[in-house]
């Protein structure tokens, strides 16, 4: 796909303090857009069509991946999510970088389809700080967290596949260490040398 702007993909386990980088990341960096992802699930309380997901039936879904309308899908808990092949190349065709928060399938589908894709893996300090973040939540049962740590130790084997690794310990450095990414990846040499050469030219 080509795109004039970024894509970056983050992942993390639940709990590792992902959302809340995000949230910030996007209200703080000029021309970044997060990605609004397609799905089958019905909207939770609060949540806007449009805005949050943009929610499909099963049969629309279907189609869109029969069509190639889908860049990556998958299914998490009996629903699917999928990135829209459209959405994402008008955004991207306007300049603006585009932030997709994806778990891990999601995100090897999406390197394989846009090999230049950014990947941003949150790491939490330490199995025990994750399992207490998820127990002070006050969200899950037991056995709900035991399987939230299963599927954490799952999405950590695949760290390796990531560009960069930002470790949620203190939340200020590692939002500082996110921020930088984004911006060291806009100045890469391949993204900036149209403007250098339209400079060289002028001399």
């Amino acid at each position: 796909m080509h795109h004039p702007g970024n894509v970056f993909v983050v992942s993390a386990p639940s709990g590792a303090g992902k959302s809340t980088l995000v949230q910030r990341l996007v209200q703080s960096v000029p021309s970044l857009v997060f990605s609004i992802s397609f799905t089958t699930r019905k909207p939770r309380p609060g949540e806007v069509d449009g805005r949050d997901y943009f929610f499909v039936s099963d049969a629309t879904f279907d189609a869109m991946i029969r069509e190639g309308g889908l860049v990556e899908w998958v299914q998490v808990y009996g629903h699917r999510y999928g990135t829209g092949r459209d959405w994402l190349k008008e955004v991207l065709a306007s300049g603006q970088d585009v932030l997709l928060d994806i778990e891990t399938t999601g995100a090897m589908n999406l390197r394989r389809a846009i090999p230049d894709a950014c990947m941003i893996f949150i790491l939490p300090p330490s199995a025990a700080s994750l399992e207490l973040r998820l127990r002070s939540r006050g969200k899950d049962s037991d056995e709900q967290i035991a399987i939230r740590m299963k599927h954490a130790r799952h999405e950590m084997e695949l760290y390796s596949a990531y560009d960069y690794l930002v470790m949620n310990d203190d939340l200020e450095l590692a939002y500082r260490q996110f921020e930088s990414i984004v911006y060291a990846t806009r100045a890469r040499r391949e993204r900036m040398a149209p403007a250098a050469q339209r400079i060289l030219e002028g001399f």
